[in-house]
This record gives C-alpha cells, structure tokens and sequence, in this order.
C-alpha cells in the first residue's frame, strides 16, 4: 500500500479512536455525578451542554494550531490523556473532601471537552497534509470516522470499562490510549513536520504522562477506599459497586459494648442496627392487622421487613421483588446483616425475585392481602418512576379484597412537601390513604402512607404489643403537626416526576 493511503487510513484510524475515547470521558462524568448526587437527568445535562458548547471554543481555538499541526495533535491528545484519565478520580476527591463537585464537574467538562473540541481542526489538516482534497470530501471521512468511534466508546464503557476497571481506573486506561494514539501517528507519519525539539520534547512528555497514569492506576484501590472513608462515619467494613447502584457496609463500636451497623446505598443510610426495629416496626405491623397470607414486598433487600413478616404464623407466603441480586446475596452470607434479619431468607416460605418492581408489577402473577412498598428515596430518575401515580395504581391492581398497602415515604419534618407528594400520589392511583410518622434516631422523624383500595380509610393499629408501637402510639402517629402539613400537593406522574425535583430541594 503506498505511503500516502497508509498514512490516511492510520488518520482516519486515529479519529475512530479519539472519538471513542472522549465519548468515555462524557459517559464518565454522567455516570459519577449519578452515584453521588442522584439525578441522572441533571447530571447528563450539565456535562453534555458545557462539552458540546465547549467543542466548539476548541474548534476556534485550534485555527493558530494549524501551522504546526502534528505537534499540536500530540501535545492535545497528551493533555486530554492526563485531564480526562484523571477526571474521575478528580471530582470524586472533590465531592470526598472539598464538597465542590458541581464546580469542579463544569471545569472538567469544559476542559475537556475543549481539547476534544481541537481535535478535529487539527487532524482536518493531517487529513489535507497527506493528500489534498474538496473540504466536504474531508470533513465526510472524518465525521464518518468519528460517529463510528464514539459508537465504539458508547458500547465499550458500560459493558467493558465499567464493570472490568470501574470507573477510576476505566478512564485511566482510556487516557493511556489517548496518549499513544496521539504520538504513534505524529511520529510513524508525521515526523518530518515537527522539529527535532518538538520530537524530543513530546516523547518526554509522554513518557511522563504514561507513568503518571500508570502510577494512579496502581494507586487507584487506596485512593478509592481512603476518598470513601471520607464520605462516612463510621469504619467501612465492606463495599462494592454493583451494576445497579454502590453499596456500603459500616461498623463502629461504643465504649459501652454496642454495635452499630449500618447500610449505605449510594451514600444514602438506608438503617442502623441500634434503632432499625423502629422503623421496620411501623412500615410492617401496621399493615399486616388486617389479612396476611399472601404478602408482597418490594425492595426491601435487607431482609429486615422480612423478619418482622414472619413473625406471623398466618403468612403462608411473602414475595420480595429486588433489584439487585448483589444485596440479596449480602443479606443472605453476611453475618452482620444475618444476625439482624435472623436469616429470613432462609424460610421456606420466602419467594425472592430479583426484578425491577416496575416491570414486575406489569405482568404480576395473582394477588396479595399485604403490600410493603420499602424502596430507596426517590432522589434518581431511575427510583422516582416508582413514586409515580402509574406506579401505585399498578400495585393496587395486585391487592386483594380487603388488602392493604404501606410505602415508606421519606421524613415529613425535613422533607414535608415530598411526604405529602407521595400521600397525594398514592390517592390519585385510586387509594384511600392514612398518612403516619414515628420517630427513628438515625433518620429523625420519618413518615409511611397506609392505603387500601376498597375498605374505608384504613385505621392504624397493630396485632400485639411491639418493642415500640402500640396502639395509643399509633393514633398519635397520625397526628403532624401545622407547619409540616402541605396544601393541595400535586401527584407525581412518570412524565411530570414533581418528586424528583422536590426530593433535590428539601435533601440539599
């Protein structure tokens, strides 16, 4: 093959590559701000409208480049190699210890994408250095070229970055690849444009820019780990990050010989053994005074709902609809957590499905006298579907004559207009509802929706004394005070999640 095709498909080679990569970049930044700030809409949005504006300052900023456009590719995709393969670890120390992460996600965003943004102007100039031809010809190659990479880029991050490398250490690698692109065609086909000081000086740079990232590669675990203790108060004593969500186990000890266990779910505390009894007391006992044979729950991965379930010899069967089968093997194999939910998803009568609640309820196999509804706050676009009219008028089509319903429903002290959202929305599925609130110390004042479909509304009461309920405690649990009370609240729906927006405003 002559020199000059040799040269062009090695360019147009090399586009494929960039565009993959800076297409990793975008995906990594979404998915950070994802898992620790929860919405995904706002998160997507911040980051792909200040690169996209941000390509086009670089495009304009590469037209003085052009002079010396080999050198200046390399010294581009050097920079983007450092500043994108760090990003991550970047804005994750930043959300760790500087709580700056919206600021310091728009500078990387815009940063980087401004070098993406250089880099098309640049290799247009390659592309007419090798062989001269109609600019829409050219522009045709390398935008055909690029779409291809960054189809490349879009498929290899979640199923080949992610769950491989994870995050940090994924946008390492693809900086690397960056790095050697760069210089593998600058100096194999374009040596005689760069002066040997320019020559000199960019594998230098190279060499330094390798082993940095190699380097932080190495590093990645530690630095992981010590930016994860940070976000928590208690010793970490086990974590993983499942395709689903982060999950997080601590554990401290008082001088007075008690343990305090706690469940984090990308960084949100979902209980603490010392005072968990009180909520799964309220979320459970209060539904089950009426029919219990057959018992839905969904979430609930813990197993601690369970325990209070089974308590009842007259549950012949509960269904627990999770997500995430990495938190039914916790709850099952962990000792800590086993010890809390005393093995309850031993019990024969325990059917566990790992589903999403939303598609399951769509083809739900028969009807339950119980529906725990024990799932996540609604603070991601992918759990606010499930705080959603649609949602509660599917679960209403499982209960059975006289069955009841609870949903967990967050805190009506700290975020009121949230509580009585969701009462509001459970009402427009077709529900009578009884809205109450009992105290749990690690999440303050915290609040539950009981519904039923075709009773009156429903009275609290409880089948027997409980470590924290009883009856006279109940009547008083659906007492709120005049200043958490919200007027005339309007339902979430899935295409107007007004939860989402109110859960951002009152947890800020």
């Amino acid at each position: 093959m002559p020199r000059h095709r040799l040269a062009r498909a090695a360019l147009l080679a090399t586009v494929f590559v960039c565009a993959a990569c800076g297409l990793v970049y975008e995906l990594s930044l979404v998915t950070l701000g994802s898992y620790l700030i929860g919405d995904t809409a706002a998160q997507a949005s911040i980051t792909l409208s200040v690169m996209v504006c941000a390509m086009g300052v670089g495009a304009l900023a590469a037209k003085p480049l052009r002079r010396c456009a080999a050198a200046a590719f390399v010294a581009v995709e050097l920079a983007l190699a450092v500043i994108g393969g760090l990003s991550v670890a970047a804005l994750y120390a930043s959300y760790a210890w500087l709580n700056l992460y919206t600021a310091a996600l728009v500078v990387a965003a815009a940063v980087i994408g401004t070098l993406v943004g250089a880099e098309i102007p640049l290799l247009m100039e390659l592309l007419q250095q090798v062989r001269k031809q109609e600019a829409s010809s050219a522009v045709a190659d390398l935008f055909a070229a690029d779409y291809v990479g960054a189809l490349l880029g879009g498929l290899a991050f979640p199923f080949l970055l992610l769950p491989v490398f994870g995050q940090i250490r994924g946008s390492l690698v693809v900086g690397v690849v960056n790095a050697v692109a760069g210089l593998a065609l600058a100096f194999f086909f374009f040596r005689d444009k760069m002066t040997r000081a320019a020559r000199h000086s960019l594998v230098a740079a190279t060499l330094v820019v390798a082993t940095g990232l190699t380097s932080a590669y190495l590093y990645a675990d530690r630095f992981e780990a010590t930016a994860q203790q940070a976000l928590f108060a208690h010793p970490i004593v086990w974590q993983t990050r499942t395709p689903y969500q982060q999950i997080v186990l601590t554990e401290s000890f008082s001088p007075f010989g008690t343990t305090d266990t706690r469940l984090y779910l990308n960084g949100g505390l979902q209980f603490s053994s010392v005072d968990e009894y009180r909520y799964h007391e309220a979320l459970v006992h209060p539904v089950l005074a009426g029919s219990r044979r057959s018992v839905l729950v969904l979430g609930g991965g813990d197993g601690l709902a369970l325990r209070e379930i089974l308590r009842y010899r007259e549950v012949e069967q509960v269904t627990l609809v999770e997500l995430d089968p990495a938190m039914i093997e916790l709850a099952r194999t962990d000792p800590r957590l086993t010890a809390l939910n005393r093995h309850s998803f031993d019990d024969p009568r325990v059917r566990v499905v790992t589903a999403d609640a939303f598609a399951w309820l769509r083809g739900a196999p028969g009807l339950f006298d119980a529906v725990i509804v024990d799932l996540p706050d609604p603070d991601q676009t992918s759990v606010a579907k499930l705080y959603s009219q649609e949602f509660y008028a599917m679960t209403a089509n499982v209960l059975a004559p006289g069955a009841r319903m609870v949903v967990q429903s967050g805190s009506p002290f700290f975020a009121p207009r949230s509580f009585w959202t969701i009462d509001a929305t459970v009402r427009a599925a077709g529900l009578r509802t009884t809205p109450y609130h009992v105290d749990v110390p690690s999440f303050g004042d915290w609040g539950f929706v009981l519904a039923a479909a075709d009773t009156p509304v429903p009275a609290l009461r409880t089948p027997g004394p409980l470590r924290s309920l009883d009856d006279r405690t109940l009547t008083a649990a659906t007492v709120f005070a005049p200043d958490r009370r919200a007027a005339d609240p309007e339902a979430s729906t899935l295409m107007h999640p007004v939860i989402l927006d109110l859960q951002r405003q009152e947890w800020r």
